[in-house]
Parts: structure tokens; sequence; C-alpha cells
């Protein structure tokens, strides 16, 4: 009985050894396989999806520099533009292409009585003349051109202003207490084809008048008809 219990624990364990050492199916696999056809095919479609995706970040990339060249090619046109529009604008104010041509004079009559201290011409509220001295430079200055431009045929502005100071000496030294301003427009109209010479005269009025009134403006113009 004891040989017989003896194989029979034999066999059993026999058994149980081979049920041991047969790999099941998810153990038989080997993780250096081969992968399967439909991994390969995840695969293929993730590579896929991968490469689409770097192809349009590439084509949006181009279409942005596409698009920030065309944006500075139009900036740069605009800009163009308004400079050929402000040189256009300046040649037709100043009348580059036109026949009239305006000489403003300025002429001192005052005499030793007045001291002017500066003096400012404006043409069409544009500022074209402007001097200053104090120390009375401007008495030794009787007549000068103070501009020369051409104009656009049509109605234009001259405007002056200058500040006077008394020039009195010896017992007439307290009018040098005195300053004031004086100004003075004229608006005249210009044709093509002629040259105006506009002479402004600052000159007394009188004794009739108060120091401080006598100093006026009288402007003369005198047009010349030019042949090409």
């Amino acid at each position: 009985m004891r040989l017989g219990s003896l194989q029979a624990w034999i066999r059993g364990t026999s058994v149980l050894l081979l049920l041991l050492w047969v790999p099941s199916p998810a153990w038989s696999q080997d993780a250096d396989s081969p992968p399967t056809a439909a991994e390969e095919a995840a695969a293929d479609a993730q590579d896929s999806v991968e490469d689409a995706d770097a192809i349009d970040a590439g084509e949006f990339g181009r279409e942005l520099r596409t698009v920030e060249e065309e944006v500075n090619s139009l900036k740069e046109q605009v800009f163009r533009s308004k400079a050929t529009l402000q040189l256009l604008r300046e040649l037709i104010t100043e009348g580059a292409t036109m026949g009239a041509k305006l000489n403003l004079w300025h002429i001192n009559q005052l005499g030793g009585a007045y001291m002017m201290e500066s003096v400012q011409y404006y043409l069409d509220g544009k500022s074209v003349f402007s001097k200053a001295d104090p120390n009375g430079s401007l008495n030794d200055i009787r007549e000068v051109k103070v501009h020369e431009q051409s104009l656009p045929p049509g109605k234009h502005n001259v405007q002056v202003q200058m500040v006077l100071r008394g020039g009195g000496f010896g017992l007439f030294s307290y009018l040098k207490a005195y300053q004031f301003r004086l100004q003075s427009s004229y608006s005249f109209s210009i044709e093509d084809g002629t040259r105006t010479n506009l002479r402004a005269l600052i000159m007394s009025r009188g004794v009739f008048k108060s120091f401080e009134k006598r100093p006026d403006v009288k402007f003369e113009p005198r047009v010349e008809y030019v042949r090409e």
C-alpha cells in the first residue's frame, strides 16, 4: 500500500508540474515579438495625424508671413500716397505752377522818435519774416524785401505786427518808457501772369495824435505784368 500511495503522489505531482510549465495565452507572447497589423495601422494613423498637423502649422506660418508682407506693402503704398498728396498740396498752396508772384517790402519811415524792437510779417496766416532786437538795430533797416513767393491767383492777406518803444532823448527821454504794439493787415488779389510788389510803409500820422497812436502802417501794391 505504501508503494501504491507513493506512485499516486508522483503522478499527481508530475501533472501539476506539467500544468505549471505550459504557458497561458496571455503569457505566451514575448515582449520582443513584432506588433500586430492592427497595432501597425494605429501607429501609421497616429504618424499621419502628426504629419498633417505639422503641414498645417507650416502652411499657416507661410500664410501669416504672406499676410504680414502684404500689410507692410500696403502701409508703404499709403505712406507714399500721403507724401505725394502732401507735395501736391504744397505745390498748389505755394503756387509753384502759377505765374503770379509777390514781393513783400518793409519800409520804415518813423524816424528817430520811435525805436522798433521787433517786427513780424504773416502771409495768409503763415509767418514769413520775424526779427527782434530790443537794442534798436531794426531802426537801421529802412527798406528791405522781407519775402518773395509765387502764389496762386486769387485773394490773399498780409499782416504785420511790431513792438515799438519811444526813442526820445534829452528833455524827451521819458518817451523811452512808452512801449506799445502796432499791428495792421491788408487783403489783396493777384492775377496770373503778374508780379505784385507790396510795400508796407511804417509811418507817423502827425502830431495831432497821441504819441502811442501816431505810428501807422500803409500798404502800397504795385502790379507788373510779366511776359513769358
